[in-house]
């Protein structure tokens, strides 16, 4: 069983010619309002992957909820811990260029009042994997890896957005993945990998993934070669499908040759979550995975 606690957004696309610099107005085509927010992502990912998925975080009151909650519901996440508050739904503006490449500005409403009291103790068991990320107060995401590593759950934490991580946490937290630039505000990795209990995974995007692991071994996978569209979601869709490799005890190779192929097919259409591929279509991709 997976347990994602984190944000829940609406995603308004914008394609345009190039990515603006600051100061500068680029004129692009038409926009799309889509679901989003890298927790529901991730929910969506591992859901589609194959695994029983509980989706904690919050929502607005207001018409941006039923969109952001659309596909979840659609796909079997459960949201039966879902809160309602009165805050904005949070939403994402993302300019993305011809090649795939984005600009993300997030307005966070609803998620800074996601509360770590929303989660039972009962889904923080062994059997469970919770997966994080730093949409949502970085006291309540805290506050809940202190519980889960109390009850023995498994703990992945996704830094994204970059920044610190309370020290005193390393110690609970069994993977934390994060591309090249987020991990590059952690230090050394090799020296971050061993304060955690598995692996310090960095993705590279075109070059693949490595597992820095607690031993000082490594451990790289390679990307599949594809014709990028969109970016928008890879980096949720690869830890979602990494989430969901652990709950079903594959080895941490197998689960990151699976997350590394569905980051890659999350990449041929616009958008976050309609892009995150099915167990089939991932099963099919990673035969197709060079070593």
């Amino acid at each position: 069983m997976i347990v994602v606690f984190g944000s829940i957004n609406v995603d308004v696309l914008v394609p345009v010619p190039r990515l603006p610099v600051p100061g500068e107005t680029v004129l692009g085509g038409d926009y799309r309002v889509a679901s989003g927010g890298k927790g529901a992502n991730q929910a969506l990912a591992a859901r589609r992957a194959g695994a029983e998925v509980f989706m904690i975080g919050a929502v607005g009151d207001d018409a941006f909820a039923a969109v952001g909650l659309d596909l979840l519901r659609r796909d079997g996440v459960d949201l039966s811990l879902v809160a309602t508050v009165d805050r904005p739904t949070g939403c994402a503006t993302i300019t993305v260029d011809p090649g795939g490449e984005n600009q993300i500005a997030v307005a966070s409403g609803a998620n800074l009042l996601a509360s770590a009291a929303q989660v039972p103790d009962h889904l923080l068991g062994p059997k469970t994997v919770l997966v994080l990320q730093r949409e949502v107060s970085g006291a309540e995401n805290a506050a809940l890896v202190g519980r889960a590593r109390a009850r023995g759950a498994r703990i992945v934490l996704s830094l994204a957005p970059a920044g610190p991580i309370d020290p005193a946490r390393l110690e609970d937290i069994d993977v934390v993945i994060a591309n090249d630039g987020e991990a590059a505000t952690l230090g050394e990795p090799q020296s971050i990998a061993r304060r955690l209990r598995q692996a310090l995974v960095v993705t590279r995007g075109a070059a693949g993934a490595t597992a820095f692991l607690t031993d000082g071994r490594e451990l790289t996978v390679p990307a599949l070669p594809v014709e990028p569209v969109d970016t928008t979601g890879a980096g949720d869709t690869f830890a979602g499908v990494f989430a969901a490799g652990l709950d079903a005890g594959l080895t941490l190779e197998l689960a990151l040759r699976r997350a590394s192929a569905a980051a890659a097919l999350a990449c041929l259409a616009l958008g976050a979550q309609e892009a995150m591929p099915s167990r089939a279509a991932i099963d099919e991709a990673v035969a197709r995975l060079g070593r």
